[in-house]
C-alpha cells in the first residue's frame, strides 16, 4: 500500500456498515452526511482512535500510565496512519483559571516579557523603582528608631521543593547557626526532616542586631552582614524586627530576647557558636531589601522580578484576596430581590419569604423598620424610596433601631443595630454547617469583580511592573485584535538593550495573535476565561495553537470548525485549514459548511439515512463526484437539484412587539431594538458582534426572571416592554441533556416514566406485583445488580486503556432476569431502550403519550438515536433538539417565546430543512421564535432580522440593520445583507 493514502477497510464502529475506503494524505478532507450517519464514528472514533493509540503504545509502559489510551476502534486494519490530533468542540476547560491568553501560550511570554523588559514603577510616586545599594540598605536600618532589634535573614529558598539536607549542612559548616523554615526559628541541628514533595521556605539568620545610630563599628557591621546575606539569597535580604514576635529566640537563657546592649557578633565563618532555640511565631513587621528593586520613599520593594510573579496561579503572583480568580462571590442584589414589582408582604426579599419553615422573624423584623422609617409593606419594591431599600439590603450601619417582637401574646422591643439582609445571608454563611443551606444560600450569589485588584487577578507588586507604561493586565483586557496593533507597536517604544532582549519573545506572542486573528477570533479578549467561549470558538483556539506549533506529517481530526463563524469570517478559517495542510499534514474535518465542501481536496460523503439507515460511502472523491452523483444528497443540495425555499410571504405578526431598551451588556452600545410577537425573528451578525450578548444575556434573562420567577441576573439594559404578551419563556440552547451516561433521550422528555408506568401495568408485573420502580435501572429492585443498571463493567488496566466489558450477569441488558420476564409485544423494556426512536413510535402506536414524545423527537431529526442512548454520547446539536422535541411535546399555548441558540449546529442541508418545517410550525401557532443563527438558508426564511455589527468585539454591538430579510440585504453596512443578496435574488 502507497503512502501516499490512509487505507481503512472493515470499519464497523457503531453504525458503520464493514466501508472500505483511501483517504489521500497531505490533503484537506471533509467527511459529510447527514447527522447520524456515521461521520464521526468515522473520524473520530476509527481513524483518530486507531492514531492517537498506535502513538500512544509505542511509549514505555511507564509513560503510558500517564496517558489517557483509547479503545481499539472496530476496523480490521488500517494503514497510512500518522499520529493523531483531534480538536473537538467537547473540551472547552471550565476551568476559571484558564483564558484566551493562558490556553494559546500566549500569557507565558507575556510574563517572560514583563520579567525581563518590565521597569517596576513605584505606587506611592509614580517613578521608576531603582536598584539599592548595600549603603542605601544600611541607610534604612539607621533610620529605625535606637535600639530597635531586629533579625538579618537571607531568603535561600522561597518556595521551592526539597529535602535540603545538604545545604543546611553547607550553611553549618560555614558558620551560621540558626534558621527559619516555613515559619519557625530553630537552631540548624534541630531542623526537622523536609517532605521533598512541599514547598519550603528557608531563612538563615545572618545576623542578630539592636540599632545604634552613632556607632562607626555597628554601621560597618551592618554592611557586612548585608553584604554576607546579599551573596546567600542572590541579591534579596529580610529584616525582620524582633520586637514585634510573640515569642523570642532564646539567647542569654532560655526564652529570653537578645540584649539590645549586648548585640551579637556576626553570624558568619568568623563567629562560630551554638545556642538553644525555641520556635517562635512570625515577625509582625518585615522589611524586604533587594539588589534591584525597591522604592527609597515608601519602601515599596520588589523581591525579584520572575515569571512567575506575573502568574495568577502562583502564590508569588496571584492576588492574596481572591487568589488569583479576579472576582469573588457576592450576594447580589437583584438576585436577593429579583420581582421589584412584588411588595416586602407579597415577598419581594426571596431568601426570607422563602425560608424554611417560613420564618415569622423575618417579617416582624421588616414590620418594625417599616414603623421606624415610615414606609409600607404593601408599597411595590421598586417605589420604595432609595435610602430605605440601602438600609432593607446593606443595614442601619451599626446604628441601633426599635425592633419589635411578638413571643406568644407579649410584644417586646429592643434596641439594636439592624445588619441588613445581606449582612444577614454573609452572616448564615459563614456560620452554617451544612452544605445544603450553602448550596441555597449560593442561589443567590454572583461572581463580581474583588475590590482589591478589580478583576486583574495580580498582587500590587506584579501590577507595578510595566512595558511601555502598560502593566501586564491592562495588555489582557485588550482584545486579539487591539493586541495585534499594540505589540506591532511596542518594538519602536523600547530602548536598544530591551529591543534585543524582546526580540524573540514578542516573534513568538506575534505569531500567536496573527493566528487567532486569522480563525476569526480577533474580537475575543485575551483574557476572556475558557468557560464562556463557545464550542467553536474554543476549537478554533485549539486550532490556532496547533497551527503556531508547526509540525507536519500530523493528522488532523476537527469537528465542525465553521461552528458560529458569519460566512464572512469563513473564508479566513479556510485559509488556514489550507495552510496546516501545506505544512505536509493531513486534515480531516467532519463538516456541514458548503463552503468547506467546494474546498476540499476529497469529500466522503455518508448515509443514505441517519443511525441504522446510514454507516454507508454513498459518494466520495473530489467535488465534481460528488455533484455528479445522483445518490449523494449533499451533491443535490450543492448543485441546487434540492433547496430550501424562500419563502413566497414573511409573516408581519401579530401587532405587538417586544422591544429591548438601552442594551448594554458586554460590547452592546445602548441597543434598542423590536421583535414583533408571532413571527421568526432571527438574530444576525458577524462573530462577536454582541448577538449573545443582546439576546441570551439581556432578553432572555429579563423575560425568564418575570415570566417564569427565574433567579439570573440580566445584563445591563433600560427595560425590556411587551413582556405581558408572553406566558412563558423557553431558551433551548446546547448544553448537555445530562452528564452521566445514566441519563438518555427517553429520561430527559419523561418517555421513560410511562413506559416504566405501562409495563408495570401489563397483567405479568400485576401477578408479581412490580411498580414502576421495578424498571429502573437507576434504583435496586429490578436492576442488574453486579453492574448497578450499567449493562458494563470498567477494569482498570493502569498502563493500558481502561477496559469496559460487558457484565456477564445481565449481558448488558441492565435489569435482573426476573424484570426481563415481562414483555409487551414479545418484548422486554431492555429491548425498549434498544430500539431506535422510529421505531419505538411504530412500536407504541396504541399508547399515545409514548408515541407522542417518540413522534416529536423523530420530527426534529432524531429517529436515528436509541431510546436508551447515553446522553453522554449526544452532540451538541443533538442534545439541543431533544430539548426542542420536549418542549414541542407540550400543549402549546400560542404565547410563548421560544429562543434558540444555533439550532443548525452539527445538522446537514436536509437535516435544516426538517428543523425549520418545526420551527416555522411553532409560529404557525401563534408562538414567537427568536433564534440566534449564522446558516444563510435559515435566516432567509425569517420574518424579520436583526442584524448587529457592524463588526466584532469593540468594533461591535451596533444595531446595523432590522426588517425583513430583502430590507437588511439591501443595507450597505450588514455584512449578512451582502451574503443574503444572491439568495433572495433583489
Amino acid at each position: 500500500m502507497s503512502l501516499s493514502t490512509i487505507s481503512i477497510r472493515g470499519a464497523r464502529e457503531h453504525n458503520l456498515k464493514g466501508i472500505d475506503v483511501d483517504l489521500p494524505r497531505d490533503s484537506l478532507i471533509v467527511i459529510t452526511g447527514l447527522s447520524g450517519s456515521g461521520k464521526s464514528s468515522l473520524a473520530f472514533d476509527t481513524i483518530y482512535a486507531e492514531g492517537q493509540r498506535r502513538y500512544v503504545e509505542s511509549l514505555s509502559a511507564y509513560a503510558r500510565q500517564f496517558l489517557e489510551m483509547m479503545q481499539k476502534p472496530d476496523v480490521e486494519h488500517i494503514d497510512g496512519l500518522s499520529p493523531a490530533i483531534s480538536i473537538e468542540q467537547k473540551t472547552t476547560s471550565r476551568n476559571p483559571r484558564s483564558t484566551v491568553a493562558t490556553v494559546t501560550e500566549i500569557y507565558d511570554y507575556m510574563r517572560l516579557l514583563w520579567a525581563r523588559v518590565g521597569i517596576p514603577y513605584s505606587p506611592a510616586t509614580g517613578l521608576p523603582i531603582a536598584a539599592q545599594t548595600v549603603t542605601q540598605m544600611v541607610d534604612r536600618v539607621l533610620a529605625l528608631p535606637e535600639g530597635t532589634r531586629a533579625y538579618l535573614l537571607a531568603p535561600v529558598v522561597r518556595g521551592r521543593k526539597g529535602e535540603y539536607r545538604k545545604e543546611l549542612a553547607e550553611w553549618q559548616r560555614a558558620g551560621y547557626t540558626r534558621v527559619r523554615i516555613n515559619g519557625e526559628l530553630m537552631a540548624i541541628e534541630d531542623a526537622p526532616a523536609l517532605d521533598k514533595k512541599l514547598k519550603h521556605d528557608i531563612e538563615v539568620v545572618v545576623d542578630r542586631i539592636a540599632v545604634k545610630q552613632s556607632d562607626e563599628g555597628f554601621r560597618t557591621r551592618l554592611a557586612d552582614s548585608f553584604e554576607q546575606a546579599l551573596k546567600l539569597a542572590d541579591g534579596t535580604v529580610y529584616l525582620d524586627l524582633a520586637d514585634t514576635t510573640v515569642e523570642a529566640v532564646g539567647g542569654a537563657g532560655e526564652g529570653a530576647a537578645p540584649d539590645p546592649a549586648q548585640p551579637e557578633p556576626v553570624e558568619g565563618p568568623s563567629a562560630k557558636r551554638k545556642s538553644g532555640m525555641k520556635k517562635t511565631g512570625l515577625p509582625a513587621n518585615r522589611i524586604v531589601f533587594s539588589e534591584k528593586f525597591a522604592c527609597p520613599v515608601s519602601g515599596f520593594t520588589i523581591e525579584s522580578i520572575e515569571p512567575r510573579l506575573f502568574s495568577f496561579n502562583a502564590p508569588q503572583g496571584a492576588c492574596p484576596a481572591c487568589d488569583g480568580l479576579g472576582e469573588k462571590l457576592l450576594f447580589d442584589p437583584q438576585l436577593v430581590v429579583p420581582n421589584e414589582n412584588l411588595s416586602l408582604k407579597q415577598g419581594a426579599v426571596v431568601p426570607w419569604a422563602k425560608s424554611n419553615p417560613p420564618s415569622p422573624y423575618y417579617m416582624q423584623v421588616l414590620a418594625s423598620l417599616a414603623a421606624h422609617f415610615g414606609f409600607s409593606l404593601e408599597t411595590p419594591w421598586e417605589k420604595l424610596p432609595g435610602e430605605v431599600k440601602v438600609v432593607i439590603l446593606y443595614g442601619t450601619a451599626g446604628k441601633a433601631v426599635p425592633l419589635t417582637f411578638i413571643d406568644g401574646k407579649k410584644s417586646y422591643t429592643v434596641q439594636k443595630a439592624f445588619e441588613g439582609v445581606i449582612g444577614n445571608l454573609n452572616r448564615r454563611m459563614l456560620q452554617t454547617e451544612s452544605a445544603w443551606m450553602r448550596e441555597e444560600l449560593g442561589k443567590f450569589q454572583t461572581a463580581q469583580p474583588c475590590e482589591t485588584c478589580h478583576g486583574a487577578r495580580l498582587k500590587p507588586e506584579a501590577l507595578s511592573v510595566k512595558v511601555a507604561l502598560a502593566d501586564i493586565s491592562s495588555v489582557t483586557r485588550l482584545s486579539v485584535a487591539a493586541a495585534v496593533e499594540w505589540f506591532a507597536a511596542l518594538d519602536s517604544q523600547l530602548t536598544p538593550q530591551q529591543s534585543q532582549i524582546a526580540r524573540a519573545i514578542l516573534k513568538e506572542i506575534n505569531e500567536r495573535l496573527g493566528f487567532l486573528n486569522n480563525v476569526g477570533l480577533d474580537y475575543l479578549n485575551l483574557d476572556r476565561t475558557s468557560g464562556t467561549l463557545s464550542g467553536g470558538e474554543s476549537q478554533r483556539i485549539r486550532l490556532a495553537s496547533q497551527i503556531g506549533s508547526g509540525l507536519s506529517g500530523v493528522l488532523y481530526v476537527l469537528d465542525e470548525p465553521s461552528i458560529g463563524l458569519h460566512q464572512r469570517d469563513n473564508d479566513r478559517l479556510l485559509i488556514t485549514l489550507k495552510r496546516l495542510r501545506d505544512l505536509g499534514n493531513t486534515v480531516i474535518v467532519v463538516e456541514h459548511d458548503e463552503d468547506a465542501i467546494r474546498t476540499a481536496d476529497h469529500v466522503v460523503d455518508l448515509g443514505p439515512g441517519a443511525g441504522v439507515h446510514g454507516g454507508e460511502i454513498v459518494a466520495q472523491g473530489t467535488l465534481d463526484d460528488i455533484l455528479n452523483n445522483p445518490a449523494s444528497l449533499t451533491g443535490q443540495y450543492l448543485t441546487g437539484a434540492r433547496r430550501i425555499e424562500v419563502p413566497t410571504k414573511r409573516r408581519k405578526g401579530n401587532g405587538l412587539k417586544l422591544t429591548v431598551h438601552g442594551a448594554r451588556a458586554n460590547n452592546l452600545r445602548d441597543v434598542t431594538a423590536s421583535i414583533p410577537l408571532g413571527t421568526f425573528t432571527c438574530v444576525t451578525g458577524v462573530s462577536g458582534s454582541g448577538k449573545s450578548s443582546f439576546t441570551i444575556d439581556t432578553l432572555h434573562a429579563v423575560a425568564a426572571r418575570t415570566l417564569n420567577g427565574a433567579r439570573v441576573i440580566a445584563g445591563a439594559h433600560d427595560k425590556v416592554t411587551g413582556l405581558e404578551h408572553c406566558d412563558k419563556v423557553i431558551e433551548i440552547d446546547q448544553s448537555p441533556i445530562g452528564r452521566t451516561p445514566r441519563s438518555n433521550p427517553a429520561t430527559y422528555t419523561g418517555a421513560f416514566t410511562l413506559i416504566r408506568d405501562w409495563f408495570a401495568g401489563l397483567p405479568e408485573s400485576a401477578a408479581r406485583g412490580y411498580k414502576p420502580g421495578r424498571f429502573s435501572f437507576n434504583v435496586k429492585g429490578g436492576r442488574c445488580e453486579k453492574c448497578q443498571g450499567d449493562g458494563l463493567i470498567k477494569i482498570e488496566m493502569h498502563f493500558l486503556p481502561d477496559v469496559y466489558v460487558t457484565c456477564e450477569e445481565c449481558e448488558g441488558r441492565r435489569y435482573n432476569r426476573e424484570t426481563l420476564e415481562v414483555k409487551f409485544k414479545g418484548l422486554s423494556i431492555a429491548d425498549v431502550l434498544d430500539m431506535t426512536i422510529e421505531d419505538a413510535e411504530e412500536f407504541f402506536k396504541a399508547v399515545p403519550p409514548i408515541r407522542d414524545r417518540m413522534h416529536m423527537l423523530n420530527e426534529v431529526g432524531l429517529g436515528y438515536v436509541k431510546v436508551g442512548q447515553q446522553a453522554t454520547t449526544l452532540s451538541g446539536g443533538e442534545a439541543q433538539r431533544v430539548k426542542l422535541a420536549k418542549e414541542l411535546a407540550r400543549r402549546s399555548t400560542g404565547q410563548t417565546l421560544y429562543i434558540l441558540d444555533e439550532p443548525t449546529t452539527g445538522l446537514h442541508f436536509e437535516d435544516v430543512r426538517k428543523l425549520l418545517e418545526v420551527l416555522h410550525r411553532l409560529v404557525d401557532q401563534g408562538n414567537s421564535v427568536v433564534v440566534i443563527e449564522h446558516n444563510l438558508d435559515v435566516i432567509k426564511t425569517a420574518d424579520w432580522l436583526l442584524d448587529l455589527g457592524p463588526e466584532g468585539g469593540v468594533r461591535g454591538g451596533e444595531l446595523v440593520a432590522e426588517g425583513t430579510p430583502e430590507v437588511v440585504a439591501k443595507n450597505l453596512r450588514s455584512f449578512t445583507g451582502h451574503y443574503l443578496k444572491p439568495l433572495l435574488k433583489c
